[in-house]
């Protein structure tokens, strides 16, 4: 299968499936948003989802947060991976807040990967879904995908990520990232050692 073609035959099954993907973290601003993206590294949307609303009900802004100390946010998401790390990272990205930004999230890659406990995928999740800024987040699901349908060779999530730029159209990025997503948590599992889902069946048989 021509690229052109895979690339056109990706797009349209996506589009069909999900012509409105809406963000899986349940976040009231942008501050939110970050801490439940922080919070979903090496963890489930679902789990996040359920343990975040008592913290936010408690703290939905960095000045609320920052009255807590490292040991009370933990005691919000222990029952969720890394949470000892975790809640140090939001106590001290809180007080970045504050100090730089006056409270709020900034905009730029440099300031959000200069925050405690953002890497590149976080601050590429907050930039095009907070900001609308072109960017390309590669998670678990998008790494898998992009390997099994032969548009990356699966070395690692910076690869991936500057291989799916080059082959799909910046303006599909932010939708695409939310799709593929969806996707691979429905259609194309991890567990699945051969996956005959329709995007990789077509790709296997297409001649």
């Amino acid at each position: 299968m021509k690229l052109a073609d895979k690339v056109k035959f990706i797009t349209s099954t996506l589009e069909k499936l999900y012509p409105n993907p809406e963000i899986p973290l349940n976040h009231e601003n942008n501050f939110t948003f970050l801490v439940a993206v922080m919070l979903s590294a090496q963890s489930t949307d679902k789990k996040v989802n359920e343990i975040s609303p008592r913290l936010f009900k408690k703290a939905n802004t960095a000045e609320k947060m920052n009255l807590l100390t490292a040991e009370e946010i933990k005691n919000y998401i222990k029952e969720i991976g890394l949470a000892p790390t975790k809640s140090k990272n939001i106590k001290k990205m809180s007080q970045q807040l504050l100090s730089l930004h006056r409270g709020k999230i900034p905009n730029t890659f440099e300031e959000l990967e200069n925050l405690a406990g953002v890497g590149h995928k976080t601050a590429s999740v907050i930039m095009s879904q907070a900001f609308n800024y072109s960017a390309f987040p590669v998670d678990t699901h998008i790494h898998r995908l992009a390997f099994r349908w032969k548009l990356s060779n699966g070395k690692n999530v910076a690869t991936t990520e500057k291989d799916l730029k080059r082959k799909f159209d910046k303006k599909l990025w932010n939708k695409l990232h939310l799709q593929m997503i969806f996707y691979g948590r429905e259609w194309c599992q991890a567990r699945k050692k051969e996956c005959n889902c329709q995007i990789c069946y077509k790709i296997k048989h297409h001649r």
